[in-house]
């Protein structure tokens, strides 16, 4: 509504509007009721499915982040295995004092390479278990959509009902809503 007295607003609007003041048959105050439930059902829908979707891209973002460290980690491990290679090779190509002191460095790197490989595959299987939650969630995030979607075809359908005033589509209304809580809980329960 403007300050002018110049008032534009939908027929469901219309229609509510006019059983608030004038009062009316409670076939149209039901509907509207109706139609304010489900409207306030999928907002909180609507919300639950942002959040997962949140969460799945998190949880993904967290997964890369753990692949990059697990690469440093694997390209850290190849640089001490060509140390190893080279003190190797100088064990072979020295004597006494030298040599003792290559040996001594190939062994070291041993000990090295092993709790770099071992640091290595913690990353990895943490960036595996990222990846496993984010799938998960985008699940979820699927079946959040899914039941908002089921919750906007109710609500239309309640509109299209109070307008044509056809109270068969009430049916048609509740079978929407019904499947749209139902894939909700789904979500919920993370199925």
């Amino acid at each position: 509504m403007s300050g002018h007295g110049f008032h534009v607003h939908g027929p469901h609007d219309h229609e509510v509007e006019h059983v608030a003041h004038h009062g009316g048959d409670k076939f149209t105050a039901r509907v509207a009721v109706l139609t304010a439930i489900l409207s306030t059902v999928g907002a909180i829908f609507g919300y639950m499915g942002g959040h997962s979707q949140n969460a799945a891209l998190l949880y993904k973002n967290e997964a890369a982040i753990q692949k990059t460290a697990a690469s440093n980690q694997w390209n850290y491990y190849q640089a001490k295995s060509n140390k190893q290679n080279l003190a190797e090779l100088s064990v072979t190509l020295t004597t006494g004092e030298a040599q003792q002191k290559f040996k001594d460095a190939v062994e070291r790197y041993k000990r090295e390479k092993e709790e770099i490989k071992a640091e290595a595959d913690k990353l990895e299987a943490e960036a595996k278990e990222s990846d496993h939650k984010s799938s998960e969630e985008m699940h979820v995030h699927e079946r959040w959509a899914l039941a908002t979607t089921l919750l906007q075809i109710a609500i239309a359908l309640s509109a299209i009902a109070l307008l044509t005033r056809k109270r068969w589509l009430i049916g048609a209304v509740l079978l929407a809503a019904s499947g749209g809580v139902g894939v909700g809980i789904m979500g919920y329960l993370h199925l």
